[in-house]
């Protein structure tokens, strides 16, 4: 007969293997982690409702608010004045893009307000600024649509005339055309007055720009060479443009000019090439900000100067991107001889690149309009 074995019954007080976090053995097994530091980031940041945006407008944002309401209906009044003319509605069209561009900087200078537009945190890294670059790429977008309007609306006027010209029409009704043409064009401004819609619209464009400086960032991204010696207004392309249009439109009543419908049409088509010129300057330079690349020159002279240095044996990585207006960053990693590596070569090195990157690409440390943030991994090649 074979004894049967149960199993044994534990003790109440007797401890399994050494799962117990106060087990001696357990202390010597399974260590505490390490103390974290809290992150420097918040993980987001309260994002401003409507009524907290009108209460922290201040009295100036407010006047500033006020002209942006003003500028518009200057926009309005050149295009309700147009009467016909395409030059004065092309006009129109750039006012209302200075306009947008002054409610832009209201805007942008209001959410400033507050501490998410400009600190990063874990959801924006860099702040809410981007939305800016955003909505002037909105706006870029919608000056190549003007443009293209424009166009559209000159090539239809060019073929009814031209229809009207030599389709079967005799000479007699032809003159009658041009004669109502003329007559337009005269009813709207009599020669040696004032075109108080071409005045209206000089006016309000250099208190904009004088005054709530719109386009002064998106203008820095549409810098043309032939402009840079011109006054600070006058090498802002946007500003340049409308001027200089408002000013011969002013002109030619003043002078006692013919307005014909072929320089009105003339002039409406070199505006609308003029506002595709810009339209496309900025779609591009604001839409390599949005994929996070860098446009700008001299990133090949800073690679090239950074692979001089007798202490970097090779660059492995060097990506260079802007973020928005005021920010652009810099991530390098290089390789460097084994002699570097300790404390005071690595800052040295760290140093060097820094310091070239900001006078190459931003001008020198807080010199020019763009921040640089320098970010070097060192590699030992032995």
């Amino acid at each position: 007969m074979i004894a049967s074995k149960s199993p044994p019954t534990p003790k109440p007080n007797q401890r399994r293997g050494h799962r117990y976090k106060h087990s001696s053995i357990s202390h010597q097994i399974f260590l505490e982690p390490p103390a974290r530091a809290p992150l420097v980031l918040p993980a987001s940041l309260p994002i401003p409702t409507g009524t907290e945006l009108i209460r922290s407008i201040s009295s100036e944002q407010r006047t500033r608010l006020l002209w942006c309401l003003c500028h518009l209906c200057a926009a309005g009044f050149t295009l309700y004045s147009a009467q016909g003319s395409l030059a004065l509605t092309a006009l129109s069209h750039l006012i209302m893009f200075d306009a947008l561009g002054a409610s832009l900087c209201v805007a942008v200078d209001v959410l400033s307000n507050f501490e998410v537009w400009k600190r990063s945190s874990v959801r924006h890294p860099f702040g809410l600024e981007r939305a800016e670059v955003l909505a002037g790429f909105a706006m870029s977008v919608f000056l190549l649509f003007m443009g293209f309007d424009i166009i559209s609306h000159t090539a239809e006027h060019l073929v009814e005339g031209f229809y009207e010209g030599s389709g079967g029409h005799d000479g007699a009704v032809e003159h009658e055309v041009h004669a109502h043409e003329a007559h337009m064009h005269y009813a709207r401004v009599s020669p040696g007055s004032v075109d108080l819609a071409s005045l209206a619209a000089l006016i309000s464009t250099c208190i904009s720009a004088i005054l709530l400086r719109n386009h002064a960032r998106i203008g820095k991204a549409i810098r043309f060479a032939a402009l840079e010696s011109l006054p600070s207004i006058l090498s802002n392309p946007s500003h340049f443009l409308t001027i200089f249009c408002s000013f011969i439109l002013l002109l030619i009543p003043l002078i006692s000019v013919h307005m014909s419908a072929w320089l009105d049409r003339a002039l409406a088509l070199s505006m609308a090439l003029c506002m595709i010129a810009i339209g496309v300057r900025l779609v591009k330079t604001l839409g390599s900000m949005l994929l996070m690349s860098y446009g700008g020159k001299g990133v090949s002279d800073v690679v090239r100067e950074i692979e001089e240095d007798t202490a970097i044996t090779r660059i492995q990585e060097a990506r260079f991107w802007q973020v928005h207006h005021g920010l652009c960053m810099a991530n390098l990693k290089v390789n460097v001889s084994g002699s570097v590596i300790g404390e005071s070569g690595e800052l040295r090195v760290r140093g060097r690149i820094t310091r070239l990157v900001r006078d190459r690409l931003g001008g020198g440390y807080g010199k020019g309009a763009q921040r640089w943030e320098v970010s070097v991994a060192l590699h030992s090649t032995g």
